[in-house]
């Protein structure tokens, strides 16, 4: 594995941990690099809280294994699944009580409303699994294989109102092969989801990257490296 921005050291500029909430609706194997890393002392964060909306994820246990607050917002008192509405009254009042410094959604499933992304207490990132801005949405894997693409991967980008499509900060990406399947590439790419992550957190946490809009008063902003950043697998 290469970085082709080689003036971007993410071991520069340690600041003080990372608030860190991790929003989740699946297994949680990008939670666990987080907390993997930050365990390890090789990310400057503080995970202070997951939000599941699925009270079957394993994500949880993952969390609860680690001694992280969870907060599962899945169902309403008399066992309806939660509507959003609701999710977003009950998650925004979770956002605020552990004041996070940045909100990670990774493999969260929902989409969520622009009032709610507007009001978040931090700035929202998304991992998505393609080369953004291609295949927005879901399937992404077999679209890309069905449309007989060269390169595939996932990028990390700030969450916006408009599904997928607020910047893109970095992408990780792969050589498409003849044999691939839907399957096989999905698991090719999670490799890089579980590189790109916690890489792209380390950037943000130590200042290299900033979601600031207004970069006149951020010492870095002169330094800036044009976006995304990108990590290649070697294959």
């Amino acid at each position: 594995m290469s970085i082709n921005t080689a003036s971007v050291n993410p071991t520069d500029h340690i600041t003080k941990p990372l608030r860190v909430v991790v929003l989740v609706s699946g297994s949680g194997s990008n939670l666990q690099v987080l907390i993997d890393a930050m365990q390890a002392g090789e990310l400057p964060i503080e995970i202070v809280g997951v939000i599941s909306n699925r009270d079957d994820a394993y994500a949880i246990t993952r969390a609860n294994d680690a001694a992280i607050p969870v907060a599962i917002l899945s169902h309403v008192a008399n066992g309806k699944r939660m509507g959003i509405q609701t999710f977003e009254k009950h998650a925004s009042d979770q956002l605020k009580a552990w004041q996070p410094d940045l909100i990670v959604l990774a493999g969260f499933m929902r989409v969520l409303s622009a009032a709610f992304i507007d009001n978040a207490p931090a700035p929202m990132i998304n991992l998505h699994p393609s080369l953004l801005p291609a295949y927005k949405g879901l399937d992404t894997h077999q679209r890309a294989i069905q449309a007989g693409e060269r390169h595939h991967g996932c990028s990390i980008h700030v969450v916006t109102a408009e599904l997928d499509a607020g910047t893109v900060l970095t992408q990780a990406l792969l050589e498409v092969t003849q044999k691939d399947t839907t399957d096989g590439l999905q698991a090719r790419v999670q490799k890089l989801e579980h590189q790109l992550l916690p890489w792209t957190v380390a950037l943000l946490a130590k200042g290299v990257l900033s979601l600031n809009h207004d970069q006149t008063h951020n010492p870095q902003s002169t330094f800036l490296p044009t976006l995304p950043l990108k990590l290649y697998l070697d294959s």
